[in-house]
């Protein structure tokens, strides 16, 4: 009914501001012409490796601003980042993307150039509403080193979900920029931060997530 409309619209409109704020957080055209791409596999899984437990401690921090949650090896699923729980091995969040689907979607999607791979180091939060999802949004958007350089809103209303085989989520490519990262020079290397609703993580893990390689293998991506 007309209820039921309003309500996921209205939750969309939460988001709007916070949406709005990280597109206007993207370097301008001049700062990515002054950075040399990097165009060796080799170099990129480097890079990703040394930004893994960067990012992670990233994304902890947000989880703890939003009620985030992570996936665990035991029931249930899904649970809110709990800091004290760190030594338990419970959680499972996300390892470096495999070098084996990496140099597919190099060759596929990309043309062999490697500097396109922006999701060789990422990580995801799921989230149990979209105040939450909000709320972490909110909270990379008040981060002052991060450095935003795209985005998709897959939740969006007008997002064509037949895109993603009915998949959605908020999909963020971002780089870290810290006196560490610069150090380490990985600061300019862009991870892939996803932010899931519970329903869309529960359809993209096991089965739906086979179904989903399926699809994409179809496309050729």
């Amino acid at each position: 009914g007309a209820g039921g409309e309003r309500a996921p619209r209205d939750s969309m409109m939460m988001m709007m501001p916070a949406m709005q704020t990280m597109v206007e957080k993207r370097p301008s055209s001049d700062e990515w012409l002054t950075m040399a791409p990097v165009r060796s596999l080799d170099q990129v899984f480097a890079q990703a490796q040394t930004m893994h437990v960067i990012l992670k401690d990233k994304v902890k921090a947000w989880a703890l601003a939003s009620r985030g949650m992570v996936r665990r090896r035991t029931a249930p699923a899904y649970q809110v980042w709990d800091p004290e729980e760190e030594g338990a091995g419970d959680a499972m969040w996300a390892a470096v993307k495999k070098p084996e689907r990496a140099i597919e979607k190099v060759l596929r999607s990309y043309g062999g150039d490697a500097s396109r791979l922006v999701d060789v180091c990422r990580q995801a939060l799921v989230f149990a509403s979209v105040a939450d999802l909000t709320a972490c949004l909110r909270a990379v958007q008040a981060d002052p080193h991060v450095k935003l350089v795209r985005i998709k809103n897959r939740l969006d209303r007008l997002y064509d979900a037949a895109l993603s085989a009915g998949y959605r989520d908020i999909a963020m490519n971002i780089r870290i920029c810290t006196e560490e990262t610069t150090r380490l020079a990985v600061d300019t290397h862009v991870c892939e931060f996803q932010l899931i609703l519970e329903g869309f993580a529960e359809l993209k893990s096991n089965e739906g997530h086979k179904r989903y390689v399926e699809f994409r293998n179809k496309r050729a991506e």
